[in-house]
């Protein structure tokens, strides 16, 4: 009668072998995890890890934590949410639901940081570049914030000139989104705010507010103002399936990303 030894023993390395296969394919970290709101909040090191408090939460793709006895401003590697406190600009569409998604999993937590020596250390507004991991109790190593965000559709991948670590992992999850229809890639999520807004800002590039040119070569990425409004001509002509102004120089379905 020593089966039920043998079943509890196969059931627990075979659960054991489906995290680590999880853990390590890439598979999208919103089909293996949720994160909790206020997962933990020491600054102990766990399982070799060294955790610091988060003190504040910025926006989307930026907060502030203690370090060494110090406030030091972190913007996380690869990640772009919608802007909402830059006093240049007005607030994105689905920038507030990125924002309080940030909040949510982050006040009130501990992080780690993990460096990419690629992107250099400090942005041009010397904040410090890292990628972010949240503490949970389900991945003692924590879960990966900026591909996180990505994965439920809360931003966008973001390569701001050099190619970085987990590049691909990040584009994969922003496939996803889009395919799913997570977050502001949800049918109708932003559209509307996107033509109220820009109505005026395309209209010197589109010819009459909220109407675009699909049937000829028309544009550049240098007649928008910001990305998201090349990205909306790009998406009200059929996208990647007729970028008649060959405005998505890589395919990758973001346009004009050298734009604000």
């Amino acid at each position: 009668m020593g089966w039920p030894i043998f079943a509890v023993v196969g059931i627990s390395a075979a659960f054991v072998l489906g995290f680590y296969l999880g853990k390590t394919s890439g598979a999208p970290i919103s089909g293996t995890v949720t994160i909790s709101e206020n997962a933990g909040a020491t600054s102990t090191s766990v399982v070799g890890y060294e955790w610091h408090p988060v003190l504040k939460v910025v926006d989307g793709d930026t907060l502030v934590i203690e370090m060494d006895g110090k406030n030091v401003t972190l913007r996380l590697i690869g990640l772009d949410t919608p802007e909402t406190v830059d006093p240049r600009k007005p607030v994105q569409c689905f920038g507030k639901e990125a924002s309080e998604k940030a909040k949510q999993i982050l006040t009130g937590t501990s992080v780690r940081i993990e460096m990419d020596p690629s992107q250099g250390e400090l942005d041009k507004y010397g904040r410090l570049l890292a990628y972010v991991y949240v503490q949970a109790d389900v991945r003692p190593e924590g879960i990966l914030v900026n591909e996180y965000m990505i994965a439920e559709g809360y931003g966008h991948e973001y390569t701001y000139n050099l190619p970085y670590r987990y590049q691909a992992e990040f584009k994969a999850a922003e496939r996803r989104a889009r395919e799913e229809k997570r977050g502001l890639w949800a049918e109708d999520a932003c559209m509307n705010d996107l033509r109220s807004r820009s109505s005026s800002q395309t209209a010197g590039a589109s010819g009459s507010a909220g109407q675009y040119e699909c049937s000829r070569n028309a544009y550049n990425c240098s007649d928008f103002k910001t990305q998201i409004e090349a990205q909306l001509a790009f998406e009200s002509c059929g996208g990647s399936s007729n970028d008649i102004h060959k405005l998505d120089s890589d395919g990758d379905g973001k346009v004009c990303e050298g734009l604000p």
